[in-house]
């Protein structure tokens, strides 16, 4: 799991510009939309998606997004606020072990890929793709 969009434009929507959590939250939502679909169709046509794997990944957060829109909106602006920002420090925590493990052992490649040093990505670039193949 990488770090998108959102960790930037969320925080940037209600501490700099002063909107509500919920409201920000829909925003980088609806904005999420048309990026991640230009963006999968993209590695289609490059063939860089595994879709055993990524079927794997839709499924459970389909069910996820399903269980959060009808939660969001009983919980309070600052409730979700606290929830968001907890979810990003355990993100970074995990992110961050996961890079230090990657980066002591020798026998992975010395680059870390796109999803943020996880080897075990959706969409996997061209160097890893070989490397794993």
């Amino acid at each position: 799991m990488g770090m998108g969009g959102g960790t930037l434009t969320i925080p940037i929507l209600t501490l700099a510009l002063g909107i509500g959590q919920k409201a920000a939250q829909a925003v980088n939502l609806i904005s999420f939309v048309p990026m991640a679909l230009v963006t999968v169709a993209i590695h289609c046509k490059n063939r860089l998606i595994d879709f055993g794997a990524m079927i794997k990944v839709v499924i459970p957060a389909l069910a996820a997004c399903v269980i959060g829109a009808l939660i969001a909106p009983a919980m309070s602006s600052r409730a979700l606020s606290i929830g968001f920002g907890a979810f990003l420090i355990i993100l970074g925590a995990f992110q961050s072990v996961v890079a230090i493990k990657n980066k002591l052992k020798k026998d992975k490649p010395s680059r870390i890929c796109n999803c943020a040093g996880a080897y075990n990505c959706v969409v996997l670039d061209m160097c890893d793709r070989e490397y794993y193949d």
